[in-house]
């Protein structure tokens, strides 16, 4: 059974209001942050330019970095763990020592950047750009490379995504 009130016109504009209160009350807690929020855990920085940024040590984890741009910026030993990253630019990016354990990466740009000892363990890192990239020591036990461009890439001591694969000193563009 179906009911149908009339509610006068002065009583729709306070309910209205109650509802935009309500909504801004409880929708706050679920809204995105700005680019020029401080750095942490979950923050949006969806297509946010943070060009030679200093990230130093800085958790992200869990962060939404899609689209972003991180051209020069450091984030040696920064926690990217669980980040969702696609497509981010990190080019010429100091990012030794990271942490993108199960990173979603997926055609983000590394060219020239300096992974060593950065760790990528089951991220996701299909149609990456690595052109250059220096990945010293770095660990991609698990990960996802289907596509990933590795030109000129320094490969040197990584441990590749089988865990037990360990590049030879002198790999450049492929594990030997």
């Amino acid at each position: 059974m179906f009911y149908i009130f009339r509610v006068p016109r002065r009583h729709l504009t306070l309910l209205s209001l109650a509802l935009v209160a309500l909504m801004a009350a409880f929708g706050a807690s679920s809204a995105h942050a700005a680019c020029t929020d401080p750095p942490g855990p979950g923050v949006d920085w969806r297509r946010c330019s943070l060009d030679g940024q200093d990230l130093t040590g800085a958790n992200l984890s869990g962060m939404h970095l899609r689209d972003a741009s991180l051209q020069r910026a450091r984030l040696a030993n920064a926690q990217l763990v669980g980040a969702e990253a696609d497509r981010a630019r990190f080019v010429s990016a100091q990012v030794d020592g990271a942490d993108f354990t199960e990173a979603r990466l997926r055609e983000a740009d590394f060219t020239r950047a300096s992974l060593r000892g950065a760790k990528f363990l089951r991220a996701d890192l299909r149609r990456a750009r690595l052109f250059g990239a220096d990945m010293t020591d770095a660990d991609l036990t698990g990960a996802m490379l289907l596509g990933t461009d590795f030109t000129n890439v320094i490969l040197a001591g990584v441990t590749w995504t089988d865990g037990a694969r360990i590049c030879a000193a002198g790999s450049v563009g492929s594990c030997q």
